[in-house]
């Protein structure tokens, strides 16, 4: 295997940046903390008992969630930009994080389900809504990474008006509290979203990197692919039901968190220069960008924590709108 001394310089320094950015936030609230006796807690052995509880059992569930759903968006990027051939190629873009939102709102408005029905319900719909948008696009050979994404834009635009109308039509608290979970948010997160999320990134994470080389093969073209000997329809169904899952995953943890997918796959390529999918560099980037997100949405607000899915997606919007404008005078 050949390496980059560049990307593991990129990821070394991602890795410590995030792991940074963790003791920072565990560090940050009501009740601030100094670095010095948030590793004290975490290694057991701080002075005080009370300083240890709110660490261990409160701060530390919500960073650990911010870390997996930031690393399963990055990567749900990198393999969605790389599989469409085109930097829009994000999930939130094309549509499977409206997918996964809508199996959301029908238990929240329909079957008023709890966190695990509702979990589990992003889960598969966002399965499904890949499965569809698949399957739409099977019979088009040429161009069809762009047909993916025009066909998910599409897919996601008729969900969104479902959603709107369930959202409409629905009981007045239910909707408030569908609502709230479609903002983003990473308030009130306890070890019960972290368990999940964490099996989840352990089962997916492993059939993506076993994909990485046909991966890398179809962002020179179906074509060229097929000639190196990859099977282009299998590998991109393969690959894009794991960047589903993962998105998926990070949904019915923290909810729809916008841009995310979008913003880290660029950024990690642009740090590491390499031709190679930036996987591993996408996901630090994308856990690195929702913890920095995350500490924005404790500062902004005076009186309450913002969603952070609203902090994401106005950033992402000034971020989106920079890559048009550069692609434009590119």
């Amino acid at each position: 295997m050949r390496f980059s001394p560049r990307a593991l310089l990129v990821g070394s320094a991602l890795v410590l940046l995030v792991l940074g950015l963790a003791v920072l936030l565990l560090g940050t609230g009501s009740l601030p903390i100094r670095p010095g006796q948030v590793l004290a807690s975490l290694l057991g052995q701080g002075d005080s008992e009370m300083v240890r509880r709110i660490v261990t059992r409160v701060r530390l569930p919500r960073v650990l969630t911010a870390l997996l759903v930031g690393a399963a968006l990055g990567m749900a990027g990198a393999i969605f930009q790389s599989v469409a051939r085109n930097p829009l190629g994000s999930p939130d873009v094309i549509g499977f994080t409206t997918g996964a939102a809508s199996g959301a709102i029908v238990q929240i408005i329909l079957f008023d389900a709890g966190p695990l029905a509702t979990a589990l319900a992003a889960v598969l719909a966002g399965l499904l809504t890949a499965l569809l948008v698949v399957l739409l696009t099977r019979r088009t050979a040429a161009g069809a990474g762009y047909q993916l994404v025009l066909v998910g834009i599409g897919v996601g635009a008729t969900l969104t008006g479902l959603n709107q109308l369930l959202l409409v039509t629905g009981d007045l608290d239910q909707a408030l509290f569908a609502q709230l979970w479609l903002a983003g948010s990473l308030n009130t997160r306890t070890w019960s979203h972290v368990w999940p999320a964490a099996l989840g990134l352990a089962l997916v994470l492993p059939l993506a990197l076993a994909y990485r080389r046909e991966l890398a093969m179809l962002e020179m073209g179906d074509d060229c692919a097929s000639q190196l000997g990859v099977a282009v329809p299998r590998a991109r169904l393969l690959l894009v039901l794991c960047a589903v899952a993962l998105t998926a995953i990070a949904t019915a943890a923290a909810g729809p968190i916008a841009f995310v997918a979008l913003a880290a796959p660029q950024l990690a390529r642009r740090l590491t220069r390499s031709a190679a999918v930036p996987l591993f560099c996408a996901a630090w980037m994308g856990a690195g960008l929702l913890l920095v997100a995350d500490w924005l949405s404790q500062r902004l607000a005076a009186t309450a924590q913002l969603p952070v899915g609203l902090v994401t997606g106005a950033l992402g919007g000034c971020y989106l709108l920079w890559l048009i404008t550069a692609q434009r005078r590119g």
